[in-house]
């Protein structure tokens, strides 16, 4: 089949997100000016550069107490620094609990029942448990084509790696299982990797 956005694609769900997959979920802290915490998953997300390291992540919704955007988005536009919280398999119940659309003065934290800990060069709130975090201060944020389509490009200046997940020198995916999304509700798991070399290695 064939289709275009204008016409649709006649089907009974959206398969954008289904073909484009999987995605690495962010799973992005952030504080407001206010200095109220707020934790949500995001699947447009990925890293961007090597040096300096750089990742995005793209909201592209509202809520009615956010005008434009939702909180992780305005509490970025206040303060100008967010973090990048790796989703493990365990913790996909956790996750999924703090994907709600909670009022702004919810704590998703508390909501969904993720242990906070303290970022070293933000001031922002991160997952304690993660397998890995990276502490992020805004370079830009840029509006796409849509009414709600903003996305955060961060410069990486902090990580965060748990212990059990450095084996031989390596940060070892296997160990917990990073969580994918794909289409519709569906989400996937890696727990198998394998190398291959480049042609000019």
């Amino acid at each position: 089949m064939f289709y275009t956005p204008q016409d649709g694609h006649g089907l009974p769900h959206n398969p954008f997100g289904a073909i484009v997959a999987p995605r690495p979920i962010g799973w992005i802290s952030s504080r407001g000016a206010d200095g109220a915490d707020n934790l949500a998953p995001y699947s447009f997300f990925n890293a961007v550069a090597y040096v300096p390291p750089q990742v995005m992540f793209a909201s592209t919704s509202t809520k009615p107490d956010r005008g434009d955007t939702k909180d992780s988005m305005a509490n970025i536009r206040e303060t100008g620094v967010f973090c990048v919280n790796i989703v493990e398999y365990a913790a996909r119940d956790v996750m999924n609990a703090s994907s709600g659309a909670h009022p702004r003065e919810v704590d998703e934290f508390a909501k969904a029942g993720a242990a906070k800990a303290g970022c070293e060069t933000i001031d922002c709130a991160r997952v304690a448990n993660a397998p890995a975090s990276l502490e992020c201060r805004l370079t830009q944020i840029v509006q796409l084509p849509g009414a709600a389509n903003f996305v955060a490009f961060g410069e990486v200046t902090g990580f965060h790696l748990r212990d059990d997940c450095i084996v031989d020198g390596r940060f070892d995916v296997t160990r917990f299982n990073p969580l994918s999304r794909l289409g519709y509700r569906d989400y996937t798991v890696v727990r198998e990797v394998f190398e291959l070399a480049r042609p000019d290695d």
